[in-house]
């Protein structure tokens, strides 16, 4: 019986399990869809082209689940809280963004138990984002 010596065994992350870059990418494209068109969310970003929102975001998403760290090579640590912190986010902002998230995580068709662990993550997430009572 041949064997695989156990240290040539390599799991894969779950960047990989899901599609790798390019699921993130549809996820993170889905999500500022409806960014773009929500008057609550949309303010919260400066730039006049929400495409420099939406590559941190897939890059960052990438790198948290396993994948290259290019946000961290070009934007240095996550910070998120500090990052978050000049924009106004209540709750009303944290349901907004979970629905968004909602719906773009859903139009990706994950096997349920990856479907599950990213929205676990992305509820984490969101909540640790509030910085303002109401």
């Amino acid at each position: 019986m041949n064997e695989i010596p156990g240290e040539t065994v390599q799991e894969q992350t779950f960047y990989e399990q899901v599609g790798g870059e390019e699921t993130f990418r549809r996820l993170v494209h889905r999500f500022y869809e409806g960014v773009a068109a929500d008057p609550l969310l949309r303010p919260m970003y400066p730039e006049e082209d929400l495409g420099p929102a939406e590559e941190r975001l897939a890059l960052f998403l990438m790198q948290y689940w396993g994948g290259p760290r290019t946000y961290s090579d070009h934007r240095g640590h996550p910070r998120l809280r500090m990052r978050h912190a000049p924009f106004t986010v209540d709750q009303a902002a944290h349901d907004a963004w979970l629905r968004h998230m909602r719906d773009a995580l859903d139009s990706l068709g994950l096997a349920p138990e990856h479907e599950s662990e990213l929205w676990r993550y992305l509820t984490y997430a969101a909540a640790s984002m509030v910085n303002t009572a109401g």
